[in-house]
């Protein structure tokens, strides 16, 4: 049975261990999706070869937390085989191997599900967040949850063709803030980047904009076409984005009585 211990032992410290890293990459400004695909492939040591896996070794930050997790996955893969092999293999009877498999099944299954609970995930992510905040270096938040990229909110990369609204015209002439879009960045066709761009930077055929926004808008402003039919969509974006501010003011402050 002492095997089953240690093993269950493993397994735990190998999800928090994972969990914490997830936190902490996403400290840096990755999403939690991704941040969660690389911890678990850095402490599994598969390594998959992607252009994500360059975003990692790339900053100094996320290239220590990985450094961390390999070694940590290559001590603990030796002690979790070995604790198999003692738990399963040495014994003399099958009631007491039996009886082990099902301790260790119950036991992962537990555990699996504690992983899984919604309630559990966000209790680790405040509390992680807070220890790693409080006792690391990391000065950079979690701009999923910043940006509610969870929710209706996206950041989303808008390739600027020929005879579009966008083409051509300074970004300060759109009236994209009126939509409920900013204009992140922009990456010339010819690979130059221009963060923060100011209303004079002018937007040209092969450009591509980094922008955020309601996912709605962003997504009508993809291929909006010049002339008066560009114009009408602009139109339009701005009424539902002043008409989603309305409503989110009014479910801020309540119900408004009437005047009498």
């Amino acid at each position: 049975m002492a095997g089953i211990v240690v093993l269950l032992a493993v397994v735990t410290i190998s999800i928090v261990a994972t969990r914490v890293a997830t936190v902490a990459l996403t400290m840096t400004g990755l999403s939690r999706d991704l941040a969660r695909f690389q911890a678990r492939s850095a402490f599994s040591g598969v390594g998959f070869t992607t252009s994500e896996a360059e975003q990692m070794v790339d900053h100094p930050v996320r290239r220590r937390i990985v450094m961390i997790l390999m070694l940590a996955g290559n001590a603990g893969l030796v002690t979790v085989v070995a604790s198999i092999v003692f738990t399963v293999v040495r014994t003399d009877q099958w009631s007491s191997a039996i009886l082990r498999a099902s301790v260790l099944s119950t036991g992962l299954v537990a555990l699996y599900l504690l992983t899984r609970s919604a309630h559990v995930e966000a209790a680790l992510r405040r509390l992680i967040g807070k220890v790693l905040r409080r006792w690391t270096q990391l000065d950079v938040y979690d701009y999923e949850m910043l940006l509610d990229l969870t929710g209706d909110y996206k950041v989303t990369e808008i390739d600027v063709e020929e005879g579009e609204w966008v083409a051509e015209r300074p970004i300060g002439d759109l009236d994209l803030p009126d939509e409920g879009v900013l204009v992140l960045a922009v990456r010339r066709a010819d690979g130059t980047f221009l963060g923060a761009p100011g209303s004079e930077i002018v937007l040209e055929p092969g450009d591509t904009m980094i922008v955020y926004g309601h996912a709605d808008a962003s997504r009508d402003l993809g291929g909006r076409l010049g002339g008066a039919e560009g114009a009408e969509q602009h139109d339009h974006s701005k009424r539902r984005h002043d008409a989603s501010q309305t409503e989110e003011t009014r479910s801020d402050t309540g119900p408004r009585r009437p005047e009498e």
